[in-house]
């Protein structure tokens, strides 16, 4: 019995300490995400320089003045980068929201009424899901002209197609449920079979999907702006200083410190998404 009582105690320690592993990488996530946000809020108030001012020698290594060292201008690299989270983490909400939305409400309209309505949206989607994204967004990005909001808008041409395609997926399997069929035979009009007994039950994957593509976004923003097609100097976007911080190859801590500021901000979203699909999935539960 004791032999026994200690392979119990044993398994659920085993239990409790992969839980606990599962749950820390979530909260230290949380935490660098609101330390990013709060410093997008805040940073003009706490930083010792402003972003675009000459302050110091160029290319001064890092010191007590100047945490991160000075750029090529002898502007601050550590205000530049804390302020640069003004344009990054915006831009990946922007994105993120607005290319979901878009993109489940094309999928829901092809998965609900079927036919030629989705085929014409899901050949569209196949269409812009041909093309390899980075490259996408460099087309649709050179085309408008190199800008902010012209990255923007091509990093939401770029990521709609894939909630389409999630969306279309999970209104056709939950159409299928018996639930829908006793709604469709008590005469629930479309909208609100759609709206009220469908819909509800397709967001998780989209939610899940979100939170794992808002990384990815911020990834995507800074590989324009490193290119010349995203932010315009002299704006302390993180994309923007890497490039700067290339051209000054021998000089490593202007790269430096955006390079994992990025870092940061992509490993802590992967860390929440894989928290959220824990959380979300009914399969883990």
């Amino acid at each position: 019995m004791a032999s026994i009582e200690l392979a119990n105690s044993r398994i659920v320690g085993k239990r409790r300490r992969a839980n606990l592993w599962s749950v820390v990488p979530g909260y230290i996530g949380l935490a660098i995400i609101t330390f990013w946000v709060m410093a997008a809020l805040t940073a003009h108030i706490w930083i010792p320089y402003a972003p675009f001012d000459m302050v110091g020698r160029r290319l001064q290594p890092p010191s007590v003045l100047h945490l991160f060292g000075t750029d090529g201008l002898g502007r601050d690299v550590f205000s530049r980068t804390m302020s640069g989270a003004v344009y990054s983490i915006p831009i990946a909400l922007v994105v993120v929201l607005t290319g979901g939305f878009l993109g489940s409400l094309l999928g829901a309209i092809a998965g609900f009424f079927g036919g030629w309505i989705n085929t014409a949206i899901m050949r569209l989607v196949d269409v812009t899901l041909s093309f390899p994204p980075m490259l996408l967004a460099m087309a649709v990005a050179a085309s408008l002209g190199p800008g902010l909001w012209t990255a923007t808008i091509a990093m939401i041409a770029v990521w709609w197609p894939l909630y389409a395609r999630l969306m279309q997926a999970q209104v056709i399997s939950v159409k299928q449920m018996e639930h829908v069929d006793a709604a469709i035979s008590s005469g629930v009009r479309r909208g609100r079979l759609l709206r009220k007994y469908i819909l509800p039950l397709c967001w998780t994957p989209i939610l899940i999907n979100a939170t794992m593509d808002f990384g990815q976004v911020v990834l995507l923003a800074a590989s324009l702006s490193f290119i010349g097609l995203g932010a315009a100097p002299p704006a302390p976007e993180w994309g923007a200083m890497v490039s700067d911080g290339a051209v000054n190859f021998y000089y490593w801590w202007i790269a430096a410190a955006p390079g994992l500021a990025i870092l940061s901000v992509v490993l802590a979203l992967n860390f929440i998404g894989d928290r959220v699909r824990d959380i979300l999935d009914p399969r883990k539960a």
